[in-house]
Formats: C-alpha cells, sequence, structure tokens
C-alpha cells in the first residue's frame, strides 16, 4: 500500500533508527502475566452426516496446539528475541502440562507458572472440516474454564513471585482476558514496577497508574460509554481515557483505520494502518502489538518509535490464519519493504 506522503517522510528519516532498535530486542528482559490459554485445532474431512443426529461425521486428519491468550502474548515476547519470565496459572491437566510445554520449549521461564487444582487450564478448542474440494471452515468451538477465582492463597503466591522477581526486569505487561489471573493482588504487585504495560478487555480503572494501556476500539469505547465515530470523539476518548487511567500514555488500535497515541502532556500523534488489502485473521494481533511496543520502549524508543514497531508486527501476522507470531527478521524484511513501496 501507499503511504500518507507526511508519514511516508517521517518514516523514512527514522529508518535506521528503527533498525537499530530491532537489533536490540534481545537485551529486553520482561515479565508478563497472563490469562494463560491452550488454543487447539483439530481439523477433519467431512465423511457423511451421522445417522444419530443431524451433524457431521469427520475423519480426523490434524491436531494443533499453540499457545492463545495471554499465553500468546508471553509467546510473543519471546519469538521477539526478549527474555521472557512468565506469570499465571495453569490447571492440573493434559492441557496444563502441553501449554507449559510450549512455552517451556520456546526458552520461556515458567517459575512463575502455578498449578491451580481447582481449576481446569482455559482451553478453546476450536474443530474444522472441509470436503474432498472445499476449504476447511470452522463449524464449532468447546471452551473448558471456570468462571470461579483462584483460592486467595494462590493470589498471594503469584503476586510475591512477581514482588519478589519485579527488578529483574526492565517492563511488567498484564494481559488481562478476563479468565481470573489477574486479581486485585496481582495487579498491586504489578503495578509497583517502573513501567507497567496493560492490555485489558475491560475494567481498565484497576490498573490505575500503569504505564501505558493498548485499548482497541470496542475496548476503549466500552470503557468511556460512548461511540468512537470521528476525530473529535476520538481525540475526547484519548483524553478520558488518560484521565480514567491515570496512566503516561494511551494507544488505542483501531484496526484498518491504524492507531491512535495520547499522551498525558498533551500530546497525540495518528499511525496508519500498513497493511489493509492483505488481512486474513486478526486473532492474536494486539498481542504482537504490546510485545513489539513494549520492547521497543524497553530499549530505548520513544512513543511514536514503539508504536511504529508495534504497528509494523501487527502488519506481518495479520497475513496469517490463526494464532500467529512474528519475529525481528520479518520484521526487518517488512520495514525494509514498506520503505521501498512508501
Amino acid at each position: 500500500m501507499s503511504l500518507d506522503p507526511d508519514f511516508a517522510i517521517l518514516l523514512r528519516a527514522s529508518a535506521d533508527r528503527l533498525f537499530f532498535l530491532l537489533e536490540k530486542f534481545a537485551s529486553a528482559r520482561v515479565l508478563v502475566i497472563g490469562d494463560l490459554t491452550l488454543d487447539e485445532f483439530l481439523t477433519g474431512e467431512v465423511e457423511r452426516v451421522s445417522r444419530e443426529a443431524p451433524v457431521l461425521i469427520l475423519r480426523h486428519e490434524t491436531t494443533k496446539q499453540v499457545p492463545g491468550g495471554g499465553a500468546n502474548a508471553i509467546y510473543n515476547f519471546a519469538q521477539l528475541g526478549a527474555k521472557v519470565l512468565a506469570v499465571g496459572l495453569l490447571g492440573k491437566d493434559e492441557q496444563g502440562t502441553a501449554l507449559r510445554g510450549l512455552l517451556e520449549a520456546a526458552g520461556i521461564n515458567t517459575d512463575g507458572v502455578f498449578v491451580d487444582s481447582s481449576r481446569p487450564t482455559v482451553t478453546k478448542t476450536r474443530i474444522s472440516g472441509h470436503s474432498r474440494q472445499s476449504v476447511t471452515q470452522q463449524i464449532v468451538r468447546l471452551d473448558r474454564k471456570s468462571d470461579d477465582l483462584p483460592d486467595l492463597d494462590l493470589q498471594v503466591q503469584i503476586s510475591q513471585y512477581i514482588k519478589e522477581r519485579i527488578d529483574e526486569v526492565d517492563a511488567v505487561v498484564c494481559s488481562d482476558y478476563g479468565d481470573g489471573t489477574l486479581t486485585q493482588p496481582v495487579i498491586s504487585a504489578a503495578l509497583s514496577a517502573s513501567r507497567t504495560i496493560v492490555d485489558a478487555q475491560k475494567h481498565l480503572e484497576r490498573y490505575r497508574g500503569g504505564t501505558l494501556f493498548t485499548p482497541n476500539l470496542p475496548e476503549a469505547e466500552l470503557a468511556v460509554g460512548y461511540a468512537i465515530t470521528d476525530e473529535a470523539t476520538l481525540t475526547q476518548a484519548g483524553q478520558d481515557l488518560l484521565a480514567l487511567t491515570q496512566a503516561q500514555h494511551i494507544l488505542i488500535t483501531r484496526g484498518e483505520q491504524g492507531m491512535s497515541m495520547f499522551n498525558r502532556e498533551g500530546s497525540a500523534f495518528h499511525i496508519p494502518a500498513f497493511n489493509r488489502t492483505k488481512v486474513f485473521d486478526v486473532t492474536g494481533a494486539g498481542d504482537t502489538v504490546v510485545a513489539a511496543l513494549t520492547l521497543g520502549l524497553t530499549v530505548g524508543a520513544s512513543a511514536w518509535e514503539a508504536a511504529v514497531l508495534g504497528n509494523l508486527a501487527a502488519s506481518i501476522v495479520v497475513r496469517r490464519f490463526g494464532t500467529t507470531t512474528t519475529t525481528p527478521e520479518e520484521m526487518r524484511v517488512a520495514l525494509q519493504r514498506l520503505l521501498e513501496e512508501g
């Protein structure tokens, strides 16, 4: 796509700096607290309609398991080269064992991942099917989860672990999918860090005092209580979110409209979407934005530079189906291509 001429000039002027920041990602250390989820993808070929009920019978072909939810956020940081301390809860079940194995295989420290024997590992199983000459389509999704909060002793263990390790990292990230890991004791421990990045779907006020919040457009509208339909309401929302959260920065991600950053000092800027024409799946793209943005900040990027890096990373993963990640090398290639096309 062709970039806005004024933005293209800024991007070219910052290119060397952005390439330099990407090289430094491997030096970053982050602690990520998240609602850990296992994403399962089962696929098969449709054989016939069942005689028992009006449902399809599939012959199983493949099963794929990948980190999802807060675990996807953690996995994104690792794939971008950072040293990651994972914090969260898993059930005492096969899914928990599988998810821990996926994280550890990526070099992620799971000492802060505790087992909650009273609740299952949050698991989202997507069952998809296809006929011999058709594309694969999702048929149904089965979720395993509990609406109960973890016991108080587990909440205390998690918060204590965070306090013990907080001085070892450059940033703490809260990836709140609403599944109960981020209780008030855990949030209080996270907010004691010098740099706390918050990616929460709702109840942003619980994280008041965090450094930077990254709501998408629907989440921002939910938080402020009105629709964001034009530049005026967008600006008002940015100001209202800053007041609500007492944050230094608010980044509202707006899909094909790009992203907008609002700062406590009163400044604001907008970054256009880098990829509008080849968007196949936005699943997990927000986690990718948070990872690249946070790593940018930890290695010395300005808010604008960090947002550009987050936007660049998202432009890569939305080209792929399912929960996925990117790497610094892919980001370098994408940035070079963007400079040439822009």
